[in-house]
């Protein structure tokens, strides 16, 4: 039984510019990602979620972090269902896209675009996977993917497209899969392919809330996904980085009732994931190295 405990992000704009986490003298990509390293197991890159990274990056990570380290990677934007604009997208594609479209969606592209954005993909996480440091592939998916209808159909395309490429990791932002009617068909869902279900702590009461499922649904890995609980910025409008939205603190109450529920859960599986998404200044750092001290407490 393993636990491996780290952040998602590990370049937040409000991590570098507290000056909280990294020592003075790192100031570099590469100072900022060893540091990191040599204090937590694993990290969850978001960037490749805003735009897909080039494979140089993955094998810079690769190469400036420890050799048990292990990255998770968020799915591109597009290939979860949320907007996109071509802008962040190579030159060539944004040509047969359109340089200068915006609000794009990946059902509105047609069939050899959107496997050129899958291509492109792997081909940037294929670094992390060829030296074993790929963990899973994190699909969150927007709001608006329900449980039924097309896009239940885009889930299932999305599994299609992954089998092979690695685990898949499903984040559901929509309440309609874990409806006490629907709960259980959709953990038979994830069981039935092999799928990672992503066990969400946040706030509840919004349109974007589901409830915290601690279940394990693959063979292989669990996850458990802190956004925190700031109800006040959860939905708020206007915000302008996702910083301000996740900006909350665990107490160590709270923190001490989920690592007997992730201690729970990492009985069922080899591997558990926790990934602290409270990313405003360090925050996630901080209650990353709590969780992982009262775990440490809980297998003594």
């Amino acid at each position: 039984m393993t636990i491996l405990v780290g952040t998602a992000s590990w370049t937040d704009k409000s991590l570098i510019d507290s000056g909280k986490f990294y020592p003075t003298d790192a100031t570099s990509a590469e100072e900022r990602l060893r540091y990191y390293a040599s204090l937590f197991p694993m990290v969850e890159v978001d960037s490749s979620y805003y735009a897909i990274p080039a494979p140089q990056t993955a094998q810079l990570w690769s190469e400036r972090t420890p050799r048990s380290f292990t990255f998770n990677v968020k799915a591109f934007r597009a290939l979860t269902g949320h907007q996109f604009q071509a802008k962040v997208l190579p030159k060539d594609l944004q040509v047969a896209i359109g340089a200068g479209a915006e609000n794009l969606y990946y059902k509105d592209l047609p069939a050899e675009l959107q496997t050129a954005l899958w291509d492109l993909f792997f081909t940037a996480v294929e670094p992390l996977r060829l030296n074993g440091k790929l963990g899973a592939i994190h699909f969150q998916f927007a709001p608006w993917v329900t449980s039924g209808g097309p896009p239940r159909k885009h889930v299932e395309h999305c599994v299609r497209m992954m089998e092979g490429r690695g685990l898949m990791a499903v984040e559901f932002r929509n309440a309609s899969w874990w409806t006490p009617r629907n709960r259980d068909s959709t953990l038979a869902f994830e069981r039935e392919r092999g799928l990672v279900n992503v066990v969400v702590d946040g706030p509840q009461g919004f349109g974007t809330s589901v409830p915290a499922v601690w279940e394990a649904t693959s063979p292989e890995l669990a996850i458990a996904r802190l956004h925190g609980r700031n109800a006040d910025t959860w939905a708020k409008k206007g915000l302008t980085t996702s910083s301000q939205r996740f900006n909350y603190d665990y107490s160590d109450a709270e923190l001490g009732e989920i690592a007997q529920s992730v201690a729970t859960l990492a009985r069922k599986v080899p591997v558990t994931h926790v990934v602290l998404n409270n990313n405003y200044e360090d925050q996630g750092q901080r209650n990353a190295k709590t969780l992982t001290a009262l775990l440490k407490q809980q297998k003594a």
